[in-house]
């Protein structure tokens, strides 16, 4: 289960109607001699199938692809020292006499993945793909990069506090835990997971391809990573595309904290389209009821719930369940929302003492919360958060926090406000980027999103720059006549501003769409608004 499943088919294309129209005019700077070794490394491009039972690799083989490993240093001010590997992978352009250059991905996390994800975006952007050299990356110790596990029982410290103060006292137990092992196992690394270091590690990358600029795609946590490497790097980047954009002023550790509303919403949604189906999931007739059904089972929750049957049996409580809600309620297409109902009925099931039979995906999901099987993500995760800004030290802070958030959000309060591991960590080496608003950027958002959620009209623009970037919001569940005018707002002649009405940044006015977003990465189906700044 992770926490950023933004990838649309509606995202991609919107990427291919812009990304040859946004390009801020700065040159870069030649790098300090100091790491011009790793500027100046020559890659090594071969097979990306690793083994007989490499799949991954397979599949990238299959697309075109080649792979190579980048030497950068695991400590940036000392760049003589110790140095690691990130993993990268290539579909090179084939039309050569309209190349741009490179064009670097990143899905998500922090800590997912990017190195599969060149041949998804390619066929997303069609023709335009043909223009760009499309590079997978794994950030650093993600993937098939030099990798970090601090070997956690849990694979993720996303979890609730719970109903009352004893099962929030556990939970600060268990993020203390965490946060020691981590210490105890990958101390000498810590201090250098972070966004800062990975756009550094972009730059090198940039340089090792012999680019003077990197154009990006970033999706979700992606779009605060593009953010940074704007900032650090101003003249040496071009096409700048942000997908489901977080607010960089509002990213901390608490992933979800802000996002209450909307994942509220989104589950009181879901419970309407349930409602209509109670023949099949007995779950309640009305949106009441079945938002009863689900308070009931959170109640029950707290003596614990026994899921499936031997020998995959899973023990949970009321930490878990709202986890469980949560993985379940960003999709709102049918098969989607039918997973969602199927998770309930076994949890509502539970409760009243039933034997149950786990669906595939919930016991994905349960085997993240409850098992160490993917701790190397969970750990990366954290890691990332811990090492960008510094989270409150004090239980109380947590607590008080907590019980503020329970009348309203009865559900997701809780979890959106829980401790979490960097209560205990290390200062972060840095302080988290300032964020000017002088980088251009193409900017996706949909609201009713409840991972990134976009702003009520009024309030500030999840972005770097809420003045300079024109924004395209998705809408509705229209979807070809929203493409037309996604094309015909921004495509433009050659050399033209955004729109192609060729008005200064601060002058471009947001495009909405009315459109359902139906994608094939998890997050799917959430109706909401294209920007365009």
């Amino acid at each position: 289960m992770k926490l950023t499943l933004c990838t649309t088919a509606l995202t991609a294309l919107t990427v291919t109607t812009s990304m040859a129209l946004v390009t801020p005019a700065a040159t870069a700077a030649p790098p300090e001699s100091a790491l011009a070794r790793y500027y100046d490394q020559r890659l090594a491009w071969r097979s990306c199938v690793f083994g007989p039972d490499d799949e991954g690799g397979k599949y990238l083989e299959k697309a075109g692809a080649r792979c190579a490993n980048v030497t950068v240093p695991l400590d940036y001010a000392d760049p003589g020292g110790r140095t690691i590997k990130v993993a990268i992978s290539r579909i090179k352009a084939t039309d050569t006499r309209h190349r741009v250059g490179p064009m670097l991905l990143n899905y998500g996390g922090p800590g997912d993945p990017t190195l599969y994800l060149p041949p998804v975006i390619r066929d997303a952007m069609k023709g335009v793909a043909a223009r760009y050299d499309l590079i997978g990356m794994d950030p650093r110790f993600v993937g098939r990069s030099t990798g970090m596990d601090c070997e956690w029982p849990v694979s993720t410290y996303v979890l609730s506090a719970g109903l009352g103060r004893a099962s929030f006292e556990r939970q600060v137990g268990l993020h203390k835990r965490l946060a020691d092992a981590c210490r105890d196992t990958h101390g000498d690394v810590l201090p250098h997971v972070s966004t800062r270091n990975a756009a550094r590690d972009m730059d090198v990358i940039r340089g090792s391809l012999g680019a003077p600029k990197l154009s990006y795609l970033g999706y979700s946590y992606g779009t605060y990573l593009g953010t940074v490497y704007t900032q650090m790097f101003p003249g040496r980047y071009d096409r700048m595309v942000l997908d489901s954009a977080l607010d960089p002023a509002r990213y901390q550790p608490q992933l979800m904290r802000g996002a209450e509303p909307e994942n509220e919403r989104a589950l009181a949604d879901w419970a309407t389209w349930a409602a209509k189906r109670h023949g099949k999931y007995q779950l309640g007739r009305t949106r009441a009821q079945v938002l009863a059904t689900i308070d009931r089972v959170v109640a029950k929750s707290a003596r614990g719930l026994t899921l499936g049957t031997a020998p995959d049996t899973y023990r949970i409580d009321d930490t878990h369940v709202p986890l469980l809600l949560l993985s379940g309620n960003a999709d709102d297409t049918d098969a989607g929302r039918k997973d969602l109902a199927d998770t309930v009925s076994v949890l509502a099931r539970a409760a009243m003492g039933k034997p149950t039979r786990l669906t595939e995906s919930l016991t994905a999901t349960l085997r993240v919360a409850l098992t160490g099987a993917e701790s190397a993500y969970g750990s990366t995760q954290t890691a990332i958060l811990c090492g960008d800004v510094a989270a409150p030290r004090d239980p109380e802070h947590y607590w008080r926090d907590i019980e503020r958030s329970r009348a309203a959000h009865p559900v997701f309060g809780p979890l959106a406000n829980n401790i979490n591991p960097c209560a205990f960590w290390d200062r972060p080496r840095e302080q988290p980027t300032q964020v000017s608003d002088d980088a251009r950027a193409l900017i996706v958002a949909a609201t009713g999103d409840p991972r990134t959620p976009y702003p009520v009209q009024g309030k500030r623009r999840p972005t770097a720059a809420a003045s300079r970037h024109p924004a395209a919001h998705r809408q509705g569940r229209q979807p070809a006549r929203a493409l037309r005018r996604v094309r015909q707002r921004l495509r433009g002649r050659q050399g033209q501003r955004l729109s192609g009405h060729g008005k200064a940044p601060g002058q471009e006015r947001d495009l909405r769409c009315p459109v359902a977003l139906r994608g094939s990465a998890g997050f799917e189906g959430r109706s909401g608004h294209i920007t365009a700044m």
